[in-house]
């Protein structure tokens, strides 16, 4: 193989690079951070001012406790449809069963895992106030 065979994949690499460079730096020049302003940067509320502070932030274990529930969504919608069309199969064919079964046995490992760190307890005690 000759080093002229890779020119072209050396050429795509490199404008490849200069288009992420030219776009990053564009954004950098023409974006939001260039363009500072009180009235711009503040909350739009259908043109009045706000008078209460905003709603405060939820907390990460919100959001991971989302991504859970995703999780363990989307592997019922794996598996039950497994179990639906291959029902007849299932009963006499170990080598269907076992995937589903390690499926669904490393599933209940993790939810067992995140019971036992209480990663499905989202809700912040409150301090003192």
């Amino acid at each position: 193989m000759q080093t002229s065979e890779y020119a072209p994949v050396l050429i795509q690499i490199v404008l490849a690079l200069a288009v992420a460079c030219a776009i990053v730096a564009a954004s950098h020049v023409f974006g939001q951070r260039s363009k500072k302003n009180a009235v711009k940067d503040s909350a739009y509320e259908c043109g009045i001012k706000p008078s209460a502070k905003p709603h405060p932030r939820f907390g990460a274990k919100f959001y991971v406790v989302a991504m859970l529930f995703v999780v363990f969504d989307i592997e019922a919608v794996f598996v039950l449809p497994l179990a639906l069309v291959y029902r007849n199969f299932i009963v006499s064919n170990a080598a269907l069963i076992a995937p589903a079964m390690f499926f669904v046995a490393l599933a209940a490992a993790g939810i067992f895992y995140e019971i036992k760190k209480d990663a499905l307890d989202w809700n912040i005690p409150r301090t003192n106030r």
